[in-house]
C-alpha cells in the first residue's frame, strides 16, 4: 500500500479498530523526515532517535485532540521542534555551562560521530547551524533543508512570516560570518 493522504490517515485514526494500523502509517511516512529535522537540531544519532520517539508517543497522546485547523505534518513538526528545544536547554541544565558551550560542545560531538559521513565542508556547515540560537536554527533547517514555506513554519512556530524572514535572514548571515572566518 502507498502512502495515504494526511485526511486519510485522520478517517483511519479515529476509527477505533484501525487506529493502530493508522499511526502505524503515519510513523512510516514521517519517521525518516522528522528524526532528520531533530537530527540537525541536536546533531547526535540517538539524542535524535530518542527526541523522534517522544514525538511519535507525544503524537498518539495527542492525536485524539488534534483540531485540524493546520495540517497533520505541521503539528508533528511543531511537537519536533519543541521537544528537541526542550532537549537543548536540559543539556545546558545538567552540564550547568553556557548555553553558547552546549552548542559547541554538541558540535564537538559531531567530529566523533560514527553515523554522521559529511565531508570538511558539511561538518564546517553543521558547526555554523549548531552555534545558531534555537529559533533560527529551526528556522533555518526547516527552510534550507526541509524546503518549507514561510507560511507553513509560521503554523509550526507560532512566530509571523516577517519575523521569520529576518530570523532566517540573521541566521544565514551567522553561518556566513562563521564559515568565512579562516
Amino acid at each position: 500500500m502507498g502512502e495515504l493522504s494526511e485526511s486519510e490517515l485522520l478517517i483511519m485514526f479515529q476509527d477505533k479498530s484501525s487506529r493502530q494500523k493508522a499511526f502505524g502509517h503515519i510513523v512510516q511516512q514521517f519517521q525518516q523526515p522528522i528524526y532528520f529535522y531533530i537530527r540537525r537540531m541536536v546533531l547526535d544519532h540517538d539524542d535524535a532517535n530518542d527526541i523522534a520517539q517522544n514525538t511519535f508517543i507525544k503524537a498518539w497522546k495527542g492525536l485524539d485532540n488534534f483540531r485540524s485547523e493546520s495540517k497533520f505534518s505541521t503539528w508533528l513538526y511543531r511537537i519536533a521542534t519543541n521537544e528537541s528545544i526542550t532537549f537543548l536547554h536540559k543539556q545546558k541544565k545538567i552540564k550547568g555551562i553556557p548555553f553558547e558551550d552546549v552548542e559547541h560542545a554538541l558540535s564537538s560531538s559531531l567530529e566523533a560521530d560514527v553515523h554522521y559521513n559529511g565531508d570538511e565542508i558539511q561538518r564546517k556547515l553543521q558547526t555554523a547551524i549548531a552555534n545558531l540560537p534555537n529559533k533560527q536554527k529551526a528556522v533555518f533547517i526547516m527552510k534550507y533543508y526541509e524546503e518549507k514555506k514561510y507560511k507553513e513554519i509560521s503554523d509550526i512556530t507560532g512566530t509571523s512570516v516577517g519575523a521569520l524572514k529576518a530570523s532566517y535572514h540573521h541566521a544565514v548571515k551567522k553561518i556566513e560570518d562563521f564559515l568565512t572566518l579562516d
